[in-house]
């Protein structure tokens, strides 16, 4: 049974939720959270399997929460799901670290598909956040081209377009998040790169 944790601040959207996911025979639904305060208390308290978060929240939000999930419980799995598709929402929760990300028009099948790939390991985005990655790829290229990073430049920054943060990284690649604070800077400079959501395009456009 996948532990649970459903986080979201319309209590009719958390109670309704709750009772839906509580059916399946995979996943029980151990606690739910209105803000992401409320959530990291509760991780602490329940210890979920997956959370399900949603974005726009009092208090704390849902990216802020997530990337204090995964600095705290890295191995916590974080599926967002909020009414918002747009590039902003989307590269925020990516970069905070969530491991999947949906609308809330997703059906319950989308839905426990998402928490059972998250617990499993995998990513899973709603279609409509998948087109909206491939439009900002189609874009043009964040960066010219013909940018020579080294191999190990490329792979951190890979690892920033899956939504990775330094910490996590480090822990991937087995070196220093200083070290990866280094290559980050070296790339940003080679690649003219202002911001973490241009890397995130560079790492589409290479692709």
């Amino acid at each position: 049974m996948i532990r649970l944790l459903i986080v979201d601040d319309q209590a009719a959207v958390r109670d309704a939720l709750a009772v839906m996911l509580d059916l399946d025979p995979g996943i029980t639904v151990v606690g739910t959270a209105s803000d992401g305060q409320q959530a990291l208390a509760a991780v602490r308290e329940l210890t979920p399997e997956v959370v399900l978060m949603d974005l726009t929240m009092p208090v704390m939000g849902g990216a802020e929460a997530t990337a204090a999930l995964r600095a705290s419980h890295p191995d916590l799995p974080v599926v967002v799901l909020t009414t918002f598709d747009d590039d902003q929402s989307i590269l925020a929760a990516l970069r905070a670290g969530a491991r999947g990300y949906l609308t809330k028009d997703a059906d319950r099948g989308t839905i426990v598909q998402a928490v059972r790939g998250a617990h499993a390991g995998s990513a899973i985005l709603d279609p409509a956040v998948q087109s909206r990655l491939l439009d900002l790829a189609s874009r043009g290229p964040a960066t010219p081209a013909g940018v020579d990073l080294t191999a190990r430049e490329r792979e951190v920054l890979d690892l920033i377009g899956e939504g990775l943060r330094n910490q996590e990284i480090a822990r991937r690649l087995f070196i220093s998040e200083a070290t990866v604070k280094t290559h980050i800077n070296n790339l940003f400079a080679k690649a003219g790169l202002r911001s973490r959501a241009d890397a995130v395009r560079l790492a589409l456009d290479l692709r």
